[in-house]
């Protein structure tokens, strides 16, 4: 970090809820409310029981033929454009697709009863719905392009979060740092989560607008579990981080528009959001990611079949198409997240080659940084903490 100037004055903190008025990043979304997020903690799974009778046998296997329109939610402007046209082109069907903001908020959805054919969950998420008999079984032998996946990332074949990959196919792998501003701050970090703490970024930082982001990123700071729902443990982690909320700017996941307009010169962020951002800046080089030496966050999205879906037939097409080698390509070109498909690598090491920061593969999927599910009580001690975080 170049010590030459002093930084400039910064600028007056902004709100929490500080959000900017247009934002692109594809993982950008606004946090469930509180109460909303302590209920579906309190309710131990994170969503409602149903009658696993009332839509059929979520083991049966499913008929892969067209069967209807795809209902499709998602995260928004996770897949080009290009790549849904040329479905319905193929099959001869539509896409309607709606967004969620949150894993909250896609549970909340399907606690209302709201049917889709495909949702793209977390980690942490698949193997609650899972658990909860709300996801269909995926047959891996009635997808074409399932070897690809399977065959050549072993990480896969039997994830933590869903044995045998049975009702999941893994979408994208993402990790979380620290992104900056090379032209304010310097070229080189420490290489730790202590960066956040920095004088000379004090007011122009950004941390995620994410209850285990935040948390997890105190906690690796301090050698903690990621995914404590320790008393004491949190005790340690809302009191380092109300250390570093009075240096914050604000809480915001959109770290696209906050360090291309220069709201931010420091922002927590998602290894993908950052290497997308390459498309966006005039000037690349003015950006750095790191991940920290303390470790970093790693997570999975995955597609997955509700068990109420009303067109599993065409949600299975839907997987398969995406599996295919052109598509995925030029998916990864689109978003900036690595597809865990066998022959996109280069693909995707073009695309993270200005940020080799940025690079996930499944081998950092196993050194275990996930969120993990916690008892009813852990997640509930979480919420709390958190809350105490976001009021400072």
């Amino acid at each position: 970090m170049s010590p030459e100037a002093p930084p400039p004055p910064p600028p007056p903190p902004l709100p929490p809820s500080h959000r900017t008025s247009h934002h692109t990043s594809r993982r950008a979304f606004l946090r469930a409310g509180t109460a909303a997020a302590i209920g579906l903690a309190a309710a131990g799974c994170g969503f409602l029981p149903e009658d696993p009778d009332a839509h059929g046998d979520p083991d049966a296997p499913i008929d892969v033929r067209p069967d209807g329109d795809l209902v499709y939610f998602n995260w928004a402007d996770f897949v080009d454009p290009a790549v849904f046209a040329g479905f319905e082109k193929e099959y001869g069907v539509k896409v309607v697709q709606s967004n969620f903001d949150s894993m909250e908020g896609m549970v909340a959805k399907l606690n209302a009863g709201n049917r889709y054919d495909i949702v793209f969950p977390t980690a942490k998420w698949a193997q609650r719905l899972a658990q909860g008999r709300r996801l269909r079984r995926i047959d891996h032998s009635r997808l074409r392009n399932a070897e690809a996946v399977f065959g050549r990332y072993d990480y896969f074949a039997d994830p933590w979060y869903d044995k045998g990959s049975a009702h999941t196919v893994p979408f994208t792998m993402y990790k979380t740092g620290i992104g900056w501003r090379k032209d304010k701050v310097g070229d080189s970090l420490t290489g730790s989560w202590e960066d956040l703490w920095s004088d000379r970024v004090r007011g122009r930082v950004f941390v995620l607008d994410d209850r285990d982001e935040v948390l997890g990123m105190a906690a690796l700071k301090l050698g903690l579990d990621i995914a404590t729902g320790d008393d004491g443990d949190l005790d340690r982690i809302t009191g380092t981080l109300k250390s570093l909320r009075p240096r914050l700017r604000g809480f915001s996941s959109d770290s696209y528009n906050n360090l291309l307009n220069g709201n931010a010169v420091m922002t927590q962020a998602w290894s993908g959001d950052m290497a997308a951002m390459l498309a966006q800046a005039k000037d690349p080089s003015v950006l750095g990611f790191e991940t920290a030496k303390e470790g970093a966050p790693v997570n999975s999205d995955c597609y997955a079949i509700p068990a109420n879906a009303r067109h599993p037939g065409t949600a299975m097409l839907f997987i398969d198409w995406m599996l295919r080698p052109e598509n995925v390509r030029r998916n990864i070109e689109y978003i900036g997240y690595p597809m865990p498909v066998g022959g996109s690598e280069d693909t995707y090491s073009a695309v993270v080659e200005p940020f080799p920061e940025c690079l996930v593969t499944a081998d950092d999927l196993r050194d275990d940084r996930f969120f993990r599910n916690g008892t009813p009580e852990g997640e509930q001690a979480r919420d709390t903490a958190w809350t105490h975080v976001k009021a400072g």
